[in-house]
């Protein structure tokens, strides 16, 4: 599959993100044409919190177990960069993904995205503008923000926090670009996404929490109580181990 063509053809590209290996080996037997990382679940399998925590050097480990594990096109979170954004994207690059996510948090700074482009060759660039995720801006700032990081190198924008319709087909309209929305129970379903125009959508940490919180529960479980009832699960042993046989 050609990860940069995909943005622009067929139904929109759906990313049920992973944070290591075996996350990344189950979503891609579950049918997924590619695999992206979520910064927050790789940070806390790594025991850090999220929010730019990580080193390149880790974010990139994990990068390359990942892309060992699939045979499909892998797409990496860097966050906002890890400080020498040039030098993290060729990082993950060597390490084989084909795509990379860049944050800006409260910041419109363009420098991040040319930095990336001039390091990543080909690599396709999904720009993430946090302006609703913040509160720090609506549809007009958004809207700026996307037209200067696409004329700064990026080919795609990422707009998490935002889910009503409405907006999402004012952004669709406005941004010449393919738009990425994050998704969580609740909001609207991939079909509804798809009519307004969406090319791709992520799921962001939400994997993550729901297999930690089954963790939580499955430990609080036996604690207090001395039973094992949340450890029900349909993946065997068998399957698990069977799922790295390529």
């Amino acid at each position: 599959m050609n990860f940069r063509a995909r943005h622009h053809s067929g139904e929109p590209l759906v990313l049920p993100n992973v944070w290591d290996a075996a996350s990344a080996r189950i979503v891609e037997q579950a049918g997924a044409e590619a695999v992206a990382t979520t910064s927050a679940g790789v940070a806390w399998s790594l025991g850090v919190p999220d929010g730019d925590r990580l080193t390149a050097d880790d974010a990139a480990a994990v990068v390359a177990r990942v892309v060992r594990a699939v045979d499909v096109p892998v797409t990496a979170d860097i966050e906002s960069g890890y400080g020498d954004v040039g030098a993290t994207v060729r990082k993950v690059r060597a390490a084989g993904a084909v795509g990379v996510n860049i944050e800006d948090g409260a910041s419109a700074e363009p420098g991040r995205i040319a930095a990336a482009r001039a390091a990543g060759g080909d690599i396709f660039i999904n720009a993430r503008i946090d302006t609703f995720l913040l509160g720090v801006g609506e549809v007009e700032e958004t809207v700026d923000r996307a037209r200067r990081y696409l004329d700064a190198g990026a080919d795609g924008i990422f707009v998490p926090g935002v889910v009503d319709p409405d907006v999402i087909a004012r952004l669709v309209d406005a941004i010449p670009a393919p738009l990425n929305v994050m998704v969580w129970a609740g909001a609207p379903s991939v079909a509804e996404l798809a009519k307004l125009g969406v090319r791709r959508i992520s799921l962001g940490a939400a994997i993550a929490q729901a297999a930690y919180s089954l963790v939580r529960d499955a430990a609080a479980e036996i604690l207090r109580y001395g039973t094992y009832d949340t450890t029900r699960a349909e993946l065997t042993h068998g399957d698990l181990n069977t799922a790295f046989v390529h």
